[in-house]
Order: structure tokens, then C-alpha cells, then sequence
């Protein structure tokens, strides 16, 4: 209770600041590559089996729903099998880079659970939230993270990140985008790159093109972003580019 008193918010910041960078400076993790997404994307096995408990039904709002759901379960196997092939090349290399998610369900739970599967670690930083975000079971425990900060956390992401691939998300992870989108933009951060897995997804979602014709953003910004059709493997040719990175 002594360390929830409002006066001492600065201590509690400066503790989430601290202590993933240290027990990260012990594990020797230099390099990252951060994979952000929906908590709500589930495997398509789950997704299959929720679809034919509905079908055939009355409900066709609800059938809809479970079709939509199985629909973006493609991008939970493409997050699993990105991480594990970028976890497989990491091994290769004298200074490992690691797989690094919000380390709770959906995107993030594939991004861990991908790197496990592989046999090598990943990072999560959970986020405490109202509804209880829970860390995936995936996570090596070591580097399982909780922050009560939006904004600790998001510069956990991005301090030792070779680069950031973006699956479809709500406002958590749109928010997580256009923070590294803007701090590359004004310099504050260096350049890396931001790859956004899903055409269909993103090219509804944002019109860069249209932000550049109002004037909105400088025509040099678009090439910050690499957009990739969602093929996990073609995902991570692009990734694998930014493993010689360094921090």
C-alpha cells in the first residue's frame, strides 16, 4: 500500500523503467523484434470449431461473426509461424535477437507461443488492465513483464527493437503503431523498419496515400512502412533483413 500512495508515482515509474532493463541486460538481449495485434484473433482451430457449433442456425448475426472471426484466425497461425522462423534464424547469430509481444492473448499469445515452439525465448510486457489481461502461457517466464504504464511499456517495445511488424488490431495496437510512426517521423527515435501484415486489413483501415495529397504528412513518411501481404513466410524475409541491426 506504501508504494500505491499518489505522491510516490514517480517511484513506481522509475521501477518499470528499471527493472525489465536490467534483468534484460543479465539475459544479454540486445536486439528485439516486436510483433504487435489484436488480443482477440484466436487459432483456427478454435475458430473452426466455434463456427460449426452455430451452423446451420437462426442466429445468421452470430454466423457471421464466427465466419468473420475464422477469417482473421489466418492471422494468429501467421504471427505463430513468423516468430518461429525468426526464432530458428536468431540461433544463427552471435548476439541473439528475441521475439517481444504485449504478452497477453490473441496476436500476442502467438507471437510466444511461435518462439516457444521453436525452443527459444520471448519476451512479454503485459499490460494491467480493468478486465485482468492475463500473460500468455507461453512467455518465458523470466521475461514475463506487468506494467500499470501505457507509455513504460511502449518504450520497452521500441529500446532495443530491430524492428516492429503490425497484425490487424483495435486501438491498442493502432496506438502502439502511430506512437512509433511519429516518433520515427520527429527524429526521436531511430529509423527501423515498421512492417504492416494484411493489404485487405490495413489498406481499408489507413490511406497514407491520402495523407500525403491533404498535405497531412511529408511525402517521405510512407516509405517508413513495408506492407506485406499476409504470407507468413514473406513476413519474414522482411524481418529477417532487420536482424543485423543493432540497438
Amino acid at each position: 500500500r506504501f508504494l500505491l500512495r499518489e505522491d510516490l508515482r514517480p517511484v513506481r515509474m522509475q521501477l518499470e523503467l528499471l527493472k525489465p532493463e536490467l534483468i534484460l541486460q543479465e539475459e544479454r538481449i540486445v536486439a528485439t523484434i516486436v510483433i504487435f495485434g489484436s488480443a482477440r484473433l484466436v487459432p483456427m482451430d478454435v475458430a473452426e470449431e466455434r463456427l460449426a457449433k452455430l451452423a446451420p442456425g437462426p442466429d445468421q448475426a452470430a454466423i457471421g461473426r464466427a465466419r468473420m472471426t475464422l477469417h482473421m484466425s489466418r492471422y494468429y497461425e501467421e504471427a505463430r509461424q513468423l516468430s518461429l522462423l525468426i526464432t530458428r534464424a536468431s540461433k544463427q547469430l552471435d548476439e541473439k535477437i528475441v521475439v517481444v509481444t504485449g504478452g497477453g492473448p490473441g496476436i500476442m499469445e502467438a507471437g510466444n507461443r511461435g518462439a516457444n515452439e521453436a525452443g527459444g525465448p520471448s519476451i512479454g510486457l503485459n499490460i494491467v488492465l480493468p478486465h485482468e489481461q492475463e500473460p500468455n502461457a507461453y512467455i518465458t517466464p523470466r521475461l514475463c513483464f506487468q506494467f500499470h504504464y501505457f507509455a513504460l511499456r511502449k518504450m520497452h517495445f521500441l529500446m532495443r527493437s530491430a524492428g516492429l511488424v503490425c497484425f490487424p488490431g483495435g486501438f491498442g495496437t493502432l496506438d502502439e503503431m502511430f506512437e512509433v510512426l511519429t516518433l520515427t517521423q520527429t527524429g526521436k527515435v531511430r529509423k527501423r523498419p515498421i512492417v504492416l501484415v494484411g493489404r485487405e486489413f490495413w489498406s481499408k483501415l489507413v490511406n497514407f496515400d491520402w495523407l500525403v495529397e491533404t498535405g497531412m504528412i511529408a511525402a517521405e513518411v510512407p516509405p517508413l512502412i513495408a506492407s506485406a501481404e499476409a504470407e507468413a513466410r514473406r513476413v519474414a524475409v522482411n524481418a529477417a533483413n532487420v536482424i543485423n541491426l543493432r540497438h
